[in-house]
């Protein structure tokens, strides 16, 4: 496994330097297709030799090349990321159907928290064929289940959409959707993600408001907490859900 897992990782390397592209051009409606990568501060493409996972930003000490602009550390930021998180679906999941799912809603959360974060949108273009893969895939891996994971993706939006009416300021339509496609892959565990990612916002926006770098009205990107906490019930759902019904008295 620890083999498949060293190739799973180099592989999540490239993809997480394709996520890049993604992040910076989806929010922008440009293409992630043409042009080839280029510098946003001086427009100058960028050399194949200059664009290889983790390396080339450390061999520029993260500056481009011809302009000498700092390159943000959201670059190999999410490459690390990517490439250590489908090393660890693949040593967690095998060669399997199931990997093949880990990976695409890897790929799909980091892309997400990426431009939450940065563009403060979770766009269409990445939810919704997400959210299409992500049936797809589970009806595959287990077809005698497929309208579990399709209740539960409409069953997690609906949540969702009843908090985004009700507090219309700490929940958006994007929220919404992201909800529905987490249920798309992971079924009803998506409902334990939406609660870990409710909690770790709620953490994180009260020790920011306790240290005065953010006020109590100010929005937070819940999109990122919403892909962490997917994360962490992608590979600790079992886990985190025998605590969940330990801590409320509902273990068996």
């Amino acid at each position: 496994m620890i083999p498949l897992a060293v190739v799973a990782g180099l592989f999540g390397l490239v993809i997480g330097s394709f996520l890049n592209v993604v992040i910076h051009r989806v929010p922008l409606g440009q293409s992630i297709a043409w042009p080839s990568s280029r510098c946003p501060n001086c427009g100058a493409p960028i050399k194949s030799l200059d664009n290889v996972p983790l390396l080339s930003y450390l061999a520029l000490r993260g500056k481009c090349r011809e302009c000498k602009a700092r390159i943000s550390p959201r670059y190999p930021l999410v490459e690390g990321l990517t490439g250590f998180l489908f090393g660890l679906a693949a040593y967690e999941f095998g060669l399997s159907l199931a990997l093949a799912s880990a990976l695409v809603l890897v790929s799909v959360l980091v892309a997400l928290a990426g431009t939450d974060l940065e563009h403060r949108l979770l766009p269409n273009a990445i939810v919704f064929p997400a959210t299409l893969a992500g049936l797809a895939l589970a009806i595959a891996i287990d077809p005698a289940r497929w309208w579990v994971y399709v209740v539960s993706a409409v069953g997690v939006a609906a949540g969702l959409f009843a908090l985004a009416l009700a507090y219309p300021r700490g929940m958006g339509m994007g929220d919404v959707k992201m909800g529905g496609m987490l249920g798309a892959f992971l079924g009803p565990y998506a409902a334990l993600a939406v609660f870990v990612g409710a909690l770790l916002g709620g953490l994180v926006g009260g020790a920011l408001i306790a240290s005065g770098k953010m006020g109590r009205r100010t929005a937070m990107p819940f999109g990122v907490f919403l892909s962490v906490a997917g994360v962490l019930v992608l590979f600790f759902g079992q886990e985190m859900w025998g605590w969940y019904r330990g801590l409320f008295g509902l273990a068996a």
